[in-house]
């Protein structure tokens, strides 16, 4: 059931890259939740290919199909069904990956689990195709929670270096990211663009850290232990491909900190419990503290490049030069962007759907 996520609701994500089509079944969503599909097309565009002289020069409308679930602008209680068909595929660029496994891919991988029988062509399943309709769920995620005053945004922290101005651990603007590439200052933004266009000319790529915040979500939400809130979060992180590690708040820096600098103190505003400071990230425990959660996902380089590489032919057991052909990203880094806010949308809606609250003692 690796193709599925969700304790409470359900997210089965289905198709190969360069397959008729891709899609997803949302279950377990109650009836009678709002739909804005402009909206949803809008946050779609976001992730889509064809974009910006980084991105592949793939052209897919990424424009969902409804199947099921939802009637007359709501939700109907039926699990929601949604295809995107692929209408751009060059699937002769990847003929020869059976034999010759690109580095950095699940080529070789796929080929020791599925025995030749798995779709290598533009990546299969394995591909970063399959997070459009990661991003149809979680794009409906974002409205409902967004009804519930529960807000979620992302932007680019980092790329090859060069860093963007970091969101307030205490309270993030979500809305100063700029909507055309998804930084906060639009000067790191000019050097991470030139930054790829340098990696492209050079048939190399770059890669990056992507910075999301989660506010307006109350204290108490999540489990200890194996149900905490950090957890949940990573399962489907670590589904986006190209994802390589998640921190939450001060994350890999706290090791370097004495408690006495990591600790958030308490203090009482407007009478709600907050921290001063948010180094915890907003969990507790694996519980939210109703501060912003705060994490960061590296995002490693597009494994795909021009340069000529080094590979192995499996079916003459020896090494081989490879030359990757396709379309494919300098830098996936500025359409991860939405992919991380549409899985982070879909796991706190998996949490909020869930939770349970002891009665408070006397």
């Amino acid at each position: 059931m690796s193709s599925t996520f969700g304790d409470n609701l359900k997210l089965s994500i289905f198709g190969q890259s360069h397959g008729p089509g891709i899609g997803m079944v949302l279950d377990g969503i109650p009836a009678g939740l709002a739909v804005d599909l402009p909206q949803l097309q809008r946050f779609l565009d976001r992730r889509a290919p064809g974009q910006g002289a980084y991105a592949t020069a793939r052209h897919e409308a990424d424009t969902p199909e409804f199947l099921s679930g939802i009637l007359d602008g709501f939700t109907c209680g039926a699990p929601i069904a949604a295809l995107i068909r692929n209408t751009d595929t060059r699937s002769g660029d990847y003929a020869n990956l059976a034999d010759c496994p690109r580095p950095g891919h699940g080529d070789y991988t796929a080929q020791v689990k599925y025995g030749g029988f798995q779709d290598a062509a533009g990546g299969g399943h394995f591909s970063g195709r399959l997070t459009a309709p990661v991003c149809i769920a979680g794009g409906l995620c974002l409205q409902w929670l967004a009804f519930s005053g529960i807000r979620i945004g992302a932007h680019i922290l980092d790329i090859a270096g060069l860093a963007d101005e970091p969101f307030d651990p205490v309270s993030p603007a979500l809305s100063r990211v700029s909507p055309d590439f998804p930084v906060i200052s639009s000067q790191a933004g000019a050097q991470m663009q030139s930054r790829i266009a340098d990696a492209k000319r050079d048939g190399d790529s770059v890669g990056g850290i992507i910075q999301c915040a989660v506010t307006g979500l109350p204290a108490g939400i999540g489990e200890p232990m194996f149900g905490g809130v950090e957890g949940h979060l990573s399962r489907i992180l670590f589904g986006i491909p190209a994802v390589k590690g998640v921190e939450f708040g001060s994350g890999f820096t706290a090791a370097h900190m004495t408690g006495s600098q990591h600790n958030d103190p308490f203090t009482m505003e407007d009478g709600q419990v907050r921290t001063v400071t948010n180094h915890a990230g907003g969990i507790l425990g694996g519980i939210t503290d109703g501060m912003p959660v705060i994490f960061q996902v590296a995002v490693k380089p597009t494994p795909s490049i021009s340069q000529p590489q080094q590979s192995v032919s499996l079916r003459q057991g020896c090494s081989a030069p490879l030359q990757v052909k396709g379309r494919h990203d300098a830098c996936i880094v500025p359409r991860a962007v939405p992919v991380v806010e549409a899985a982070a949308a879909i796991a706190i809606m998996d949490l909020i759907l869930g939770n349970t609250q002891t009665t408070r003692r006397k």
